[in-house]
């Protein structure tokens, strides 16, 4: 795909990224990890408000792997000119964390116990839309592992990384 076909993906999604939400812990109770991004891949489940604040939404999901799309805006530069590093760590985060939701039964959640990335070329808003492919490297029950990297329309990979997830039962309730 082209870099136009990424930038009409994201105008046809912008809708639903201007109306964020948090799914309820019920909605994740009743959907294995995979279930759970497909919906909100498709829009039956709300897209997460972080999308919304740093221009990324998740493309697709399958069992073990994850694709999401972000196109780096001139608010996220840093004082020496291109966008700061922390953007393209919460990309990286989002795609391997979410390749190893892909992997646990309903039930379950996770977090990031662990991240490194490794940027390799500056992104700056030329850059234009990039994307972030996670997937799950050891998908193990309580400690899953991941690798992701982004990369732009013209092929060039900009930054890598790899997690280690925690995975755990979701609580009955959150909160004092």
């Amino acid at each position: 795909m082209s870099a136009e076909e990424w930038l009409k993906l994201e105008r046809e999604v912008m809708p639903r990224m201007n109306n964020p939400g948090v799914s309820l812990l019920e909605e994740m109770r009743k959907r294995s990890g995979l279930q759970f991004l497909q919906d909100i891949v498709a829009g039956v489940l709300p897209l997460p408000p972080i999308g919304k604040a740093l221009n990324f939404f998740p493309v697709e999901a399958e069992e073990g792997r994850v694709l999401f799309q972000g196109t780096p805006k001139f608010d996220f530069y840093n004082p020496i000119g291109s966008i700061h590093g922390g953007w393209a760590c919460a990309l990286l985060d989002s795609c391997m964390s979410c390749a190893v939701q892909t992997t646990i039964p309903a039930g379950f959640a996770y977090t990031t116990g662990e991240l490194k990335v490794n940027m390799v070329r500056p992104i700056t808003e030329k850059t234009g839309p990039v994307r972030a492919e996670g997937k799950v490297i050891h998908p193990g029950r309580q400690l899953a592992t991941a690798e992701g990297r982004i990369f732009g329309a013209d092929g060039k990979l900009y930054a890598h990384g790899t997690t280690t997830c925690l995975i755990f039962p979701i609580p009955q309730s959150v909160g004092p």
